[in-house]
């Protein structure tokens, strides 16, 4: 579910009443409401062929089609790096991403080079403190006025008023195959990572604690994975916890996502394992 936020409603008490478009439904075992979540949905800002109060307007082309990684924010002087899986895609009037913890997609405008939200949504989910810290901070960053973009050589700067700015960086289409997933849920600090093979038909890597590899059929969106060969280490409690999780994944078909660097596992009982693409 998406909840537009207090902040925003208070900003478009005086402006017509938008509806905003579906979004993607998502799943998190907990919930919380974030107080601030609007100020990230500005990243995705750069979109084409919106109203603004003085008419229509169109966006930068080099801003659009892109899928732009979030690298940092700097505020203040300092800088606060990014979660891995954060980004933002923008195209067809629309924006949408993820900033570490929570997905987000919005409406939005440009004027030459100054760039403004309308209708910002935003998930729920409760994460662990370092995603939640950066998205606090990103809001407070850009929840007020207008934004410079500034494109060059594959990085984008979005900059405030008060000169605080927002580092993105283009980047390219992972493949399935061959490409270390770093598993980001169930434990975001987790160590666990999968590989896949095509030509051995196989998937290998690690749970967090004990090595692992198993069969691996790909085909029509579905991987039926075979009984999995693992180490017998014995780790730290949580460790062993989320390679239980993972290991249910195994002797079972799973359906499969790729979103440019983001994997996503679902088994048939509906149970969620995502990754992103790993160093």
């Amino acid at each position: 579910m998406y909840k537009q936020t207090d902040t925003q409603k208070d900003r478009q008490k005086d402006r017509p009443h938008v509806t905003p478009g579906d979004t993607r439904q998502h799943r998190p075992k907990q919930r919380l409401a974030l107080t601030a979540a609007v100020a990230l949905v500005p990243l995705a800002a750069a979109c084409g062929s919106e109203k603004a109060a003085g008419g229509s307007v169109s966006a930068a082309p080099a801003v659009t089609g892109v899928h732009w990684s979030i690298d940092s924010v700097t505020v203040d002087g300092t800088t606060h790096t990014a979660p891995s899986d954060a980004h933002v895609e923008i195209a067809d009037g629309k924006a949408a991403g993820n900033y570490g913890c929570n997905h987000f997609n919005a409406k939005a405008a440009m004027d030459g080079d100054s760039l403004r939200l309308s209708d910002a949504m935003t998930t729920e989910m409760a994460c662990e403190d370092k995603p939640m810290d950066f998205e606090r901070t990103l809001s407070r960053t850009l929840v007020d006025g207008a934004l410079k973009t500034e494109v060059e050589d594959g990085h984008l700067t979005l900059t405030t008023e008060a000169g605080d700015r927002v580092n993105l960086t283009r980047t390219t289409d992972a493949s399935f195959y061959g490409t270390k997933w770093q598993v980001t849920s169930p434990a975001a600090k987790s160590k666990a990572h999968l590989t896949f093979d095509k030509k051995a038909g196989k998937v290998s890597g690690s749970l967090g604690c004990n090595k692992v590899n198993a069969p691996a059929t790909v085909r029509d969106g579905h991987i039926t994975l075979g009984a999995p060969s693992t180490t017998r280490m014995m780790c730290d409690a949580s460790l062993m916890n989320v390679e239980k999780e993972l290991l249910r994944l195994f002797d079972s078909t799973v359906s499969y996502e790729v979103d440019h660097r983001t994997l996503t596992l679902t088994s048939a009982n509906d149970e969620i394992v995502t990754a992103v693409v790993g160093k």
